[in-house]
């Protein structure tokens, strides 16, 4: 046996049983260059890889082995081999769902053909509009569901457009011809469309693209390019809002049965498109019971380490004021910009949404490429629950100029009974737009981070389910909670004209608005508050990246590991001269950020444990057995890295140990204890 050289005096005894325990494993983590790349990009840097790493595949190159042991096949340029599909869709998906949201308040009220319509007062209008927003925010559930337990993110997202997206959008534009339906505008079919089909679809499709575009890149070799592929994938999404926004108000005006059949012609476009990208497709299967954890038999882990879904939900429940001042937009906002003169002449309060999407695109520009940067060189790191306080306050400030532009409403109609110009709110979206930079982005950052793998999709709908659908819930009972504040001098809630509106209390309700968004400032700024969220980030960090070492197996595992040997006092006594001199296993290595958006940590802080090249044989192939017993070798292709722990197919992975030999007949330890 090679004698194990003694530690040095600095080294603690964990550090010196890491030497010890992985002696097999020193070199690994001497060298820079034994890391793994994690930006592969071109031919040039195949030579960087491991013979485990390569498919073969002249167009997919890439090999990667995931936790259920099937092999995938990765492009070398994702971006432009398959996920320009999955942007462009999403894109042509966004220019849909806003060019309805944006106008169904103007539309349920009869602002673009009063002889054909809903004809309903405000109060309705936005309630009917937040309850399709909410149904839209929930139904990721469903979508979550069957892409992580039945069909797929693949398959998932052809139900959510085939079966309930595309009917839904049809059905709302059937609505606007008149006598289509029958000989009264049809409300049935209306809510069908409006409050069921078009929202489920939207809330299926939502919840899973986005990730489903995430694993078109390789999660080891390619994870630095994951972060680039979500500021494209938010830039789609305002790029479509901004399109939309823009278009369908405008067609609305002049014919609104042409407005609202284009979104669904559009979105058609898209799902034809989704489905000629097949072929390109990195498509996982579901990954089991959604709502049963994952336990990993694991030496490392004997328990589930990860974390509750639950805590995830408590985190996003901290934006939620900030998305109820972000629900305002598409209802009471509308509603005021509705008697205001139109901007230019055709800029009406629709058109003004997308005032939003402008500010999302140049503060997101702004933020995420100089301000985050410039935070980093200096070190310093916005805490998650800050963030969420920099949203809520520029939440604060939009209500609190919503209720500016109030003021001036009523003013200018005492004084000339005449409309101030709809401009004046685009400092409300301003600041909305900016708030979702901090807020909206960091939610969802800490949603993705902090998930386990097998229930991103799951994670991502309670995300949404915050940001949308508990706020919409909570505006449709503050709607008729504070109904007084939007009736008008005849007792009624119709406010569509300004003589109407004039005689109305708006502003009481803005006010009270104003105090919920303050609310959601205080909370974030607690100390207690900031505590939790940073320790579950520290605890994510953690656990997501780090292929991390088995601890040392128990005495009878390992004499079931060697072949059931019962091991004597001797060698237990061995054993025990090694644990305390060395310690009692190896170190830990923990990773840096797994952030999802720009990482503002020093240098210092933010240097992860690169998962080295050598390794890849044990996570792919795995040969890890105690004194290479062959019956203790992975099988098959073997397993890969989940939330940080070294899975093994067989019934627990053993590390390389070095085992001690049986003492022979002249050893000084042998000889005593048998004169004892």
């Amino acid at each position: 046996m090679v004698p194990t050289p003694a530690p040095s005096p600095k080294d603690s005894p964990r550090q010196s049983s890491f030497n010890v325990i992985r002696t097999s494993s020193s070199s690994l983590f001497s060298e820079a260059s034994d890391e793994l790349p994690n930006n592969i990009g071109s031919v040039d840097q195949l030579g960087l890889l491991p013979e485990e790493c390569l498919s073969g595949d002249k167009h997919r190159p890439l090999r990667h082995v995931d936790e259920l042991n099937e092999v995938s096949h990765y492009s070398l340029q994702p971006m432009f081999y398959s996920v320009i599909i999955i942007l462009f869709v999403e894109l042509l998906e966004r220019f849909s769902f806003y060019g309805i949201n944006y106008t169904q308040t103007s539309y349920l009220t009869g602002a673009y053909n009063h002889n054909w319509s809903a004809d309903m007062e405000a109060v309705s209008a936005s309630s009917y509009v937040s309850i399709s927003v909410a149904v839209a925010y929930t139904t990721p559930f469903i979508g979550a569901f069957l892409a992580d337990s039945l069909l797929g993110d693949y398959l998932t997202i052809f139900a959510g457009a085939l079966g309930f997206y595309l009917p839904g959008l049809f059905l709302i534009a059937l609505t606007t011809i008149p006598g289509m339906l029958g000989d009264q505008f049809n409300i049935r079919a209306l809510k069908l469309g409006l409050l069921l089909l078009w929202p489920a679809g939207t809330g299926i499709v939502k919840s899973v693209v986005n990730v489903f575009g995430a694993k078109q890149f390789h999660p080891l070799l390619q994870s630095s390019m994951i972060e680039s592929y979500y500021v494209n994938f938010y830039m789609c999404i305002n790029i479509g809002a901004l399109v939309g926004g823009i278009v369908i108000p405008l067609i609305a005006q002049h014919n609104v049965t042409v407005a609202y059949f284009l979104p669904a012609c559009v979105l058609a476009l898209g799902v034809v498109m989704f489905a000629m990208g097949s072929s390109r497709y990195v498509k996982s299967k579901p990954k089991g019971s959604l709502f049963v954890g994952k336990k990993h038999k694991s030496l490392l882990q004997p328990v589930e380490d990860t974390i509750p879904l639950f805590v995830i939900f408590r985190i996003s429940l901290l934006i939620i004021p900030f998305n109820i001042a972000y629900s305002q937009m598409a209802t009471t906002f509308i509603v005021q910009g509705t008697v205001m003169e139109k901007g230019f002449g055709w800029i009406d309060a629709a058109c003004m949404n997308n005032a939003d999407a402008i500010s999302v695109l140049l503060f997101g520009r702004v933020i995420g490429s100089h301000f985050y940067p410039a935070l980093n060189r200096r070190g310093i790191k916005i805490p998650t629950t800050y963030k969420f306080a920099i949203g809520s306050t520029l939440g604060t400030l939009a209500i609190a100029w919503a209720m500016v532009v109030e003021y001036r409403i009523h003013k200018e109609y005492e004084a000339t009974h005449g409309a101030i110009s709809i401009l004046w709110q685009a400092v409300s979206y301003v600041l909305i737009g900016a708030g979702e930079i901090f807020a909206v982005s960091a939610a969802y950052e800490v949603a993705f981070t902090a998930s386990p793998p097998e229930k991103k999709a799951l994670a991502s709908a309670i995300n949404l389910f915050c940001i949308g659908s508990l706020p919409n819930v909570f505006c449709i009972m503050l709607y008729h909670a504070c109904r007084r504040c939007f009736l008008n001098r005849r007792g009624t809630a119709s406010i569509t004209h300004l003589q109407d509106y004039a005689s109305a209390n708006v502003g009481g309700y803005f006010f009270i608005l104003l105090l919920i968004s303050v609310l959601g400032i205080i909370i974030n700024l607690i100390p207690q508050v900031r505590e939790f969220v940073e320790s579950i980030e520290e605890r994510a960090t953690d656990l997501v990246r780090t292929p991390k070492t088995p601890l040392r197996p128990s005495r009878l595992q390992r004499a079931e590991s060697i072949g059931s040997v019962t091991e004597s006092p001797l060698i237990r006594a061995k054993r025990h001269q090694a644990y305390l001199k060395y310690g009692s296993g190896p170190v830990l290595y923990k990773s840096g950020s797994m952030r999802a958006g720009p990482s503002i940590k020093s240098d210092t802080q933010s240097k992860k444990r690169a998962i080295q090249k050598k390794e890849i044989s044990q996570l792919y192939k795995g040969e890890m057995g105690v004194n290479n017993n062959p019956t203790n070798k992975y099988r098959g292709e073997g397993k890969l890295l989940i939330s940080g722990a070294l899975l093994k197919p067989t019934k627990y992975s053993v590390p390389d140990v070095e085992v001690p030999q049986v003492p022979s007949e002249s050893d000084p330890l042998l000889r005593r204890s048998d004169s004892v």
